[in-house]
């Protein structure tokens, strides 16, 4: 299936390309998002009309991004869990537990903008995570993950 681009998207093209991606990502994911539309000839000609004002867009999405990516800038936040006496974590700390975090030190941030490679963290510690506010947009931040203190058993009787 080929799709022309409405916003610049990563590791598949940017703005106007015309790509050929498989049917499904495309028909279930690229055009109901609104972030493609199908590469038909009245389309092309649509897309062209459009261009400016989408490029426009697409300038103030990443200016805003940028803006806010200042916020992040040498930015670390601790999130506490239980964890077992080596440093392992019972749980794991995915991108919802980060995203609170950063959120209840008062910067705005999603769940889908914190980005966790190589899966959840499951160990104590400081570890870096990338927070992709765009495609163009896109910083390192440390979290800091402590041990929880288990409460003392006072047998007191």
């Amino acid at each position: 299936m080929e799709v022309i681009l409405l916003e610049k998207i990563h590791r598949l093209g940017g703005l106007g390309d015309k790509v050929r991606v498989r049917a499904g990502y495309g028909r279930n994911y690229l055009i109901p998002q609104k972030r493609a539309v199908p590469a038909t000839a009245e389309n092309v000609e649509k897309f062209e009309g459009q261009r400016a004002e989408l490029e426009k867009a697409q300038s103030t999405a990443l200016a805003a991004a940028n803006g806010r990516l200042e916020s992040f800038n040498d930015f670390a936040v601790t999130v506490t869990a239980k964890a077992g006496t080596e440093g392992k974590l019972y749980g794991s700390i995915g991108t919802a537990e980060i995203a609170e975090a950063v959120i209840a030190t008062g910067n705005k941030l999603e769940k889908r903008e914190v980005r966790l490679p190589d899966g959840p963290l499951r160990d104590v510690g400081d570890h870096q995570v990338v927070i992709h506010l765009h495609a163009d947009a896109e910083t390192t931040i440390t979290v800091s993950i402590v041990a929880e203190e288990e409460p003392t058993a006072d047998s007191g009787q």
